[in-house]
C-alpha cells in the first residue's frame, strides 16, 4: 500500500459502479487487494473472480479464515456469502472481473492519472515498439517507465515481470504504475495486449496515446472471430475518450498500411495520426531505406520536418516499429531531431532476433516468433542475409489456436532449408502428437520427413541436432519463446531459456564464448 491515508470501503464504494454493501462496516480499512486466495491475508480486499478453470467464490470461507476485512462478490453468487464470518464485509457487484480493476486504481491512488500514458497494440511489435519509445522519450529528456511483456522498466532499472502471462492482472498493472509515479515517470509506455484489454486488467490506466501496429490472425482460441480480436484491441482506443483530462491532447496512432487502422480510429474523437510506408494518408513515413544485417538507415519524413536515422534492428518491420514509436513521440511533443537520436541510440530488444556469439563459425539466432506469419516473415529477413543454409527450430504451443500449427509448418518448409520441429509450451496436450501435426503440414508443403525435417519433442535435444547440423555460414534461428523463462508442460512451467540452451549446446560442441 502507498503512504497514504488508510484506504476504507466508504472511498471505494464511492468508485464502484453497482457496489453494495451487504454486510460489514463502511469504515472498515482495506491494506490489500488481491484476486488470488492464497495471498489473502489480515486486511485484505479479496475480489472473487469467475475464472476459465476455477471460480473465485469458492474459496470465500477460505479467504475469511485468513483473517480477510472485506470480499468483493459477483451480484449473481449472492448465495456464496451464507456461511461467511460476521467480521467479513461484504460488497456486492455486477460484474467482478471490472470491479477488479476499478477497486486496484483506487488502492494505488490512480496512478495513471499523474503521467503521460502511451497504450500499444496490435499482434506483432508491441515490445519492440515500446522499446524504441522508451529510448526517444528519454532521448527528449522525458522521464518514463515501461510495463511490457519482456520486462518492466523505470528509470534507470529494470526488472522481469512475468514468465507467462502477457498482461498481468489490474492490482499488478496499478502497482507498477504507481512505482512508475512515485519515481517522478513523465510518461508511462503500456503494451496492451487484447487479452488484457478484453479481461478488463488495464482499465482505469488513463490513456492519453494509443498506437496500433497490426492484426494477423493469432490468437482466436480466445477471442474466437477475427472481429473480436480486432474489437479487443479496439478498446484500448475507446479507453482515450473514458480517461481523464491531464491538459494532454489525446492521440490515435494508427498504421495506416494495415486494413483494421479506421477501425481503430473510429473508436475515439482522438486527433488521429497516421504512419506507413505505402499508404498515402501516412502522415509519418520512410523513405532512402538502406537494409542491413544488423539493422538499417532511413529518413522519417512529417509534413513538417524530416531527419535521417537509424536502428539496431535489422527488417523492413522494424522500420514500421520505428515510425510507430515516432508517431507516439510526436503526440507527446517530442522533435523530430530528438526522435532521430534516440531510435538510432537503442540497442534492441532481449529475444528478438538476438544473436548468439560463443565463437562459432555460423550465426545463431533467438527469436520470439511463435506464428505462421512472424515466422515467414523472419525466415525472408534471414534469407536475404544468409551466405548458405537456413535452420530452424521451432514448434507450437498446446491448448492455443491449432491453426498455428499449420501456419508454422508451411511457413518453416517454404522459408528454411531444414528444420527442427519441437515442443514449445505444449500445456496439456500431447507434445509427440503437435510435434507430428507440424510435420505433416511440412509434408504437405512438399518437405519429406529426415531429410528436409526432423521432429524432436525434447526441445534441448531439437536445439543440439540443428546446431550440429550447422556449417560455416549457417544461419539457426531458434523461434517462438524469445525472451521467455519457461516451458509449461501440463499445468507446470519449467524453468527454460533458449539462449541460455544454446550456448550450452554450442560449448558442448567445442564453442567458447567470446
Amino acid at each position: 500500500m502507498t503512504d497514504q491515508d488508510p484506504r476504507t470501503l466508504a472511498s471505494l464504494l464511492d468508485e464502484l459502479p453497482g457496489g453494495r454493501l451487504l454486510r460489514g462496516e463502511r469504515d472498515t480499512i482495506v491494506s490489500a487487494i488481491e484476486h488470488d486466495s492464497r495471498r489473502a491475508g489480515p486486511g485484505t480486499l479479496f475480489v472473487a473472480i469467475p475464472g476459465f478453470t476455477v471460480d473465485g467464490h469458492q474459496f470465500l470461507a477460505q479467504v475469511g479464515a485468513a483473517g480477510a476485512s472485506a470480499v468483493v462478490i459477483q451480484a449473481d453468487h449472492a448465495d456464496a456469502i451464507a456461511n461467511l464470518p460476521d467480521t467479513l464485509a461484504v460488497v456486492s457487484v455486477p460484474r467482478t472481473r471490472p470491479a477488479l480493476a476499478s477497486a486496484a486504481a483506487w488502492f494505488y491512488g490512480h496512478p495513471g492519472r499523474e503521467m503521460t500514458v502511451i497504450g500499444i497494440t496490435g499482434t506483432d511489435g508491441k515490445t519492440t515498439t515500446s522499446h524504441l519509445l522508451t529510448s526517444v522519450l528519454e532521448a527528449a529528456g522525458g522521464v518514463t517507465g515501461r510495463l511490457g511483456t519482456v520486462d518492466t522498466y523505470f528509470p534507470g532499472e529494470a526488472g522481469k515481470v512475468t514468465d507467462r502471462m502477457t498482461t498481468p492482472e489490474a492490482p499488478e498493472v496499478q502497482r507498477l504504475l504507481r512505482r512508475m509515479a512515485d519515481a517522478g515517470c513523465d510518461f508511462a509506455i503500456v503494451e496492451s495486449t487484447s487479452h488484457g484489454l478484453a479481461l478488463n486488467r488495464l482499465d482505469h490506466c488513463e490513456y492519453d496515446v494509443a498506437v496500433f501496429t497490426n492484426i494477423t490472425g493469432d490468437h482466436l482460441d480466445f477471442h474466437k472471430t477475427f472481429d473480436a480480436y480486432r474489437e479487443a484491441k479496439g478498446l484500448l482506443f475507446a479507453a482515450l475518450d473514458e480517461s481523464v483530462d491531464k491538459g494532454v491532447p489525446k492521440a490515435a496512432v494508427v498504421n495506416a498500411d494495415d486494413p483494421s487502422a479506421n477501425a481503430m480510429l473510429w473508436r475515439t474523437g482522438a486527433t488521429p495520426i497516421r504512419y506507413g510506408l505505402d499508404a498515402r494518408d501516412a502522415t509519418v513515413t520512410a523513405r532512402n531505406i538502406i537494409l542491413r544485417p544488423d539493422g538499417a538507415d532511413f529518413r522519417i519524413e512529417t509534413p513538417d520536418a524530416r531527419v535521417d536515422t537509424s536502428i539496431q534492428l535489422p527488417a523492413m518491420f522494424n522500420i514500421m516499429n520505428a515510425l510507430a514509436a515516432t508517431g507516439a513521440a510526436l503526440a507527446c511533443g517530442a522533435s523530430l531531431p530528438d526522435i532521430g537520436r534516440g531510435l538510432a541510440s537503442c540497442t534492441g530488444v532481449p529475444g528478438r532476433m538476438e544473436r548468439i556469439d560463443a565463437g562459432q563459425p555460423f550465426e545463431v539466432i533467438v527469436d520470439y516468433a511463435h506464428t505462421g506469419e512472424a515466422v515467414r516473415t523472419v525466415l525472408e529477413v534471414l534469407r536475404d542475409v544468409t551466405r548458405d543454409r537456413l535452420i530452424i527450430v521451432v514448434g507450437a504451443a498446446g491448448e492455443r489456436d491449432p491453426g498455428r500449427r499449420f501456419g508454422v509448418g508451411r511457413a518453416a518448409a517454404e522459408g528454411a532449408d531444414f528444420a527442427v520441429f519441437t515442443n514449445e509450451d505444449p500445456r496439456t496436450e500431447d507434445p509427440g502428437a503437435i510435434v507430428r501435426e507440424i510435420g505433416r503440414h511440412a509434408e504437405g508443403a512438399g518437405r519429406v520427413r529426415g531429410k528436409d525435417f526432423l521432429e524432436i519433442e525434447d526441445r534441448r535435444e531439437a536445439i543440439r541436432a540443428a546446431l550440429q547440423r550447422a556449417r560455416p555460414g549457417d544461419i539457426v534461428l531458434i523461434a517462438g519463446k524469445g525472451h521467455e523463462k519457461s516451458i509449461v508442460f501440463g499445468h507446470e512451467s519449467v524453468p527454460w531459456d533458449d539462449r541460455d540452451v544454446a550456448r550450452e549446446e554450442l560449448a558442448r560442441l567445442g564453442h567458447g564464448a567470446r
